[in-house]
């Protein structure tokens, strides 16, 4: 198996060898065993199930949240001549239609789907009728309710495994402390445990946090000189433009994106940066999923991420070439307080959830069990204006109305329009023949596309009309006829943000978000808040070897490159003789001030300098304050030893 593994890597992907782990991941999955894979970001995890899926017949299920994602790997899976579709929300009915029955017939070596479409009957009986040779689970930290990003249709996706029994499953993720990682192999109902971890550790990647108040200036001084690309990660769409502005303005390249931007525009700035035309990109946590750019040296978060799983996630797109690189996180006071205030906000009141639930469907003009499954364009400033609600507590609930399977808001659109043929050639023909005034077009989509006849294609309505030597809106106008003669089926692209109700609109009162349920998640919310704030304002522990405790690596090394590492090496002192001299600092002080020759005096088994750097580098970081009279005195986080 591991001789024919290898073969199908060079075949399609032309890598000469596996990268750690992943091979013997595939071999476990090839195996017949649940499998549970925990890689770094930028470790590689399709190879992990697109190859045991490519080796034996069948089709691989892949169940993944991220739209984005999916549509990135189906394109990459047809460049390299393997069949793949994807279903998703937003997506036309007809679309939907065409792609099952492809898969019934055997068409697609991959199918990707949200957790949502599991619960549908029509897919319950299309995998009945499917080989399935194994279920992928993209993003597994969604199925646990201790992780940071949960989705209560994961908790669904055992429900499916009766219709494909003895079909392996593979869980995938990049972010789970161990609490997470035994909850997803017990609610995906694994036959027997098996995890494969890599190390989270990266030892080529610095991480310094700065309590910093000028972060413009920081930000244009930190790119000023910055080879390789850069990016600066922010919590709103407006500074993305802002800062990028500011960096233009003082010479370095840069451009900003967020989900807010049309699908064309994203998809042309997302091409400037990675082929290098622009150096920095400032963003909203939209982009970066699925790029795998190598030459990122700086990544920035100018704001607080949500949590360590994000910011690690994030701060791990710089360096993937494995030469030395930055990731820095910039913070005041005032974000530590409105980081606090955002949290209270993402979990409006269930009767403010409801309220805001009932109003979306008068806005959609929607009756009573209507709506389901329709995309409707939605714009969210225009409602949240119309109806006086908070912007933000607009989009918190409809966040969580969306985890709870109410509904989901797609907010970026499609990249492209779709068109398919349900007619035999045969009748084509006689169509063309019959109605000479479409002859032109037809044939131009018939010499511009292939396998219009079996699957949706993407199509440019621009390239062709030019092609055709018509103007585009004639194209479109011939386009929309024969979609109405039933000719074609044609889907003209997408630019508004879509919102779908995936149940139909109920009476809001029936809108059911379990009190503990709700409680818990906001608590564990709450939990991993306080783990970044303990991560940020913690100056005397290695930045990674905080980051690896926290996703449960407890016995790694000191790091040497972080701001803490860097200020600790000054002292000329390994790591337990500066962990010792800090504690015997603090049990002299804690209990009353001192002079600094009376502190000196007491640890003679040191030199005076060495005693002075770790004084001085406690003092810089807070922990010990000098008082009017020259005394030193410990400062800790509940109180202040003396005024």
């Amino acid at each position: 198996m591991r001789v024919e593994a290898k073969k199908i890597l060079v075949k399609y992907w032309g890598y000469p060898d596996f990268r750690p782990m992943q091979e013997d991941i595939i071999m476990s999955v090839a195996e017949g065993h649940d499998t549970l894979a925990l890689l770094p970001t930028g470790g590689g995890k399709s190879i992990c199930f697109q190859v045991p899926a490519l080796m034996v017949p069948g089709t691989c299920i892949v169940v993944t949240p991220l739209i984005a994602l999916m549509k990135d790997q189906v394109d990459n899976l047809k460049k390299v001549g393997i069949k793949a579709a994807a279903i998703f929300t937003g997506m036309h009915s007809s679309e939907i239609e065409s792609v099952y029955s492809n898969v019934v017939a055997g068409t697609y070596k991959f199918l990707y789907v949200s957790p949502e479409r599991l619960d549908t009957e029509i897919f319950k009986q299309v995998i009945s009728r499917v080989k399935v040779n194994l279920l992928t689970v993209d993003e597994a930290h969604c199925v646990s309710q201790w992780g940071y990003d949960f989705r209560p249709p994961y908790l669904r996706i055992a429900e499916i495994r009766p219709y494909i029994p003895d079909v392996p499953v593979l869980a995938l993720t990049a972010t789970a402390t161990p609490e997470v990682v035994a909850d997803i192999m017990s609610k995906l109902e694994f036959r027997r445990n098996r995890a494969f971890r890599s190390t989270f550790e990266r030892t080529n990647l610095a991480y310094h946090v700065a309590k910093e108040y000028d972060k413009p200036a920081f930000l244009m001084s930190f790119f000023a000189d910055t080879k390789g690309s850069g990016i600066v990660y922010v919590r709103n769409r407006k500074k993305t433009r802002e800062l990028a502005e500011i960096l233009t303005k003082k010479g370095v390249s840069a451009t900003f994106y967020h989900a807010g931007l049309d699908a064309h525009t994203r998809d042309e700035r997302q091409k400037q940066w990675s082929t290098g035309q622009v150096k920095v990109m400032v963003s909203t946590n939209a982009f970066g999923m699925g790029i795998d750019k190598a030459d990122v040296r700086k990544v920035i978060h100018y704001d607080l991420p949500d949590c360590i799983e994000s910011y690690f996630q994030e701060a791990g797109r710089a360096g993937r070439d494995q030469k030395p690189s930055q990731a820095v996180l910039l913070y005041t006071h005032h974000d530590i307080i409105n980081a606090k205030e955002l949290l209270k906000t993402s979990y409006p009141p269930i009767d403010e959830i409801r309220i805001i639930y009932n109003a979306l469907g008068n806005y959609l003009q929607l009756a009573e069990g209507s709506g389901k499954d329709i995309s409707f364009d939605f714009k969210i400033s225009d409602f949240a204006n119309n109806y006086n609600f908070n912007l933000l507590q607009v989009y918190s609930a409809i966040k969580i109305l969306e985890r709870e399977g109410y509904l989901m808001y797609v907010e970026s659109a499609g990249q492209f329009s779709k068109l398919f043929v349900p007619l035999s050639k045969e009748d084509l023909y006689r169509f063309m023949v019959e109605n000479p005034r479409s002859e032109r077009i037809i044939k131009e989509i018939m010499r511009s596309y292939s396998g219009i006849f079996t699957d949706y294609i993407n199509i440019n309505e621009s390239m062709l009309a030019k092609r055709a030597e018509m103007a585009r809106e004639e194209v479109v106008k011939q386009l929309s006829y024969l979609h109405k003669l039933k000719v074609i089926t044609y889907i003209p692209i997408t630019t508004m943000p879509q919102l779908v109700f995936s149940s139909g609109r109920m009476n809001a009162k029936y809108i059911q978000l379990s009190d503990q349920n709700y409680r818990f998640l906001k608590e564990a919310a709450e939990k991993r808040l306080e783990a970044l704030l303990h991560f940020i304002t913690d100056n005397l522990k290695c930045r990674s070897q905080q980051l690896l405790a926290y996703f449960g690596e407890q016995k790694s090394q000191r790091c040497g490159i972080c701001d803490v590492c860097l200020s600790k090496n000054k002292s000329n002192l390994n790591e337990m003789e500066f962990e010792q001299l800090v504690g015997s600092i603090n049990e002299m002080l804690i209990s009353k001030p001192r002079y600094l020759n009376d502190v000196i005096q007491n640890l003679s088994q040191y030199t005076e300098d060495q005693i002075i750097d770790v004084i001085r580098w406690l003092m810089d970081h807070g922990k010990v304050i000098r008082g009017k009279d020259e005394m030193l005195g410990w400062h800790n986080q509940l109180n202040i030893a003396f005024e």
